[in-house]
């Protein structure tokens, strides 16, 4: 029998004028490490990295579940409205959990559209963090599908989801953790997926910002997987290109959810790029 150190709590902020009670976990000492899961999951898909000793015994490794998202609940009245992300109500949920949680400059470590977000931060608001690690992240990627099939009354959202994310997990993944990892797409609710990917799909803004990044001050590391379907390494070099000073590394072997299909292939990675961030602290300092 094992009790992991995962420990979870609610936190409860103001975002658009109205309070939000948002479910997080954590681990870890040191260094904190904001960790933003991907479209239509939860932080489920950090508990790896988060149970990983050599990462947590100097970085605070925190993740929380967006509103609507896994334990953290839709506002009241959700019934009765359309959840489609956009970046401001994305932008201000991240803010007020760094602000709630009293982090001072946390690493900012997004995957997919949490990766997207992080480089959004990096253009807006790069001084409220140290660093950012944007994983599976490029400038735009317009949708090769078709988002309304995520939420319809003849399709099951969860299992249409799963199965379009299957495609982007790397054949080199574990079995049981391309399970686990679809598994959270299947349990995700409804139209959730398909307001996540409107958000993903359609805010091309990043396009225009990405020359406010300077990454010589603030770090930004990519990380992209070689199978990844829907950001390709092509997209994340693109990306990566355009922002003075960011650095870039193809993980061969991994998909488009490196920390949960495949997290002991991911590790080496994810430490590499939190020492990149401590040396950049180090060298301004």
């Amino acid at each position: 029998m094992s009790i992991e150190q995962i420990t979870g709590r609610y936190l409860t902020v103001e975002i658009s004028g109205a309070k939000r009670r948002i479910y997080f976990e954590e681990a870890g000492q040191g260094q904190p490490v904001l960790c933003l899961h991907t479209a239509g999951a939860d932080t489920r898909q950090w508990r790896h990295l988060m149970n990983d000793a050599g990462v947590t015994t100097n970085h605070r490794l925190i993740a929380f579940d967006m509103p609507w998202h896994g334990k953290s609940l839709p506002p009241e009245g959700f019934e009765c409205e359309e959840y489609l992300l956009t970046t401001d109500a994305y932008i201000e949920t991240v803010l007020a959990v760094v602000k709630g949680l009293g982090l001072d400059r946390p690493i900012l470590a997004g995957c997919s559209m949490g990766g997207r977000i992080a480089l959004q931060l990096a253009a807006l608001h790069a001084h409220m963090f140290s660093g950012f690690i944007a994983i599976e992240a490029s400038d735009f990627q317009p949708a090769w599908y078709d988002i309304d099939w995520f939420h319809r009354p003849d399709a099951h959202g969860g299992e249409m989801g799963a199965a379009l994310v299957s495609a982007n997990i790397s054949p080199f993944a574990p079995l049981s953790e391309r399970w686990n990892t679809l598994w959270m797409f299947m349990q995700s609710g409804p139209g959730v997926f398909r307001g996540d990917l409107s958000f993903y799909t359609r805010d091309d803004s990043l396009i225009a910002r990405l020359g406010q990044i300077d990454a010589t001050r603030t770090p930004v590391h990519l990380l992209v997987g070689a199978y990844d379907l829907t950001c390709t390494p092509e997209d994340a070099a693109r990306t990566a290109r355009a922002i003075p000073g960011a650095t870039l590394a193809v993980m061969e072997e991994l998909g488009h959810f490196p920390m949960s299909e495949h997290p002991a292939g991911f590790r080496p990675f994810f430490i590499e790029a939190l020492e990149k961030m401590r040396a950049s602290q180090a060298a301004a300092a």
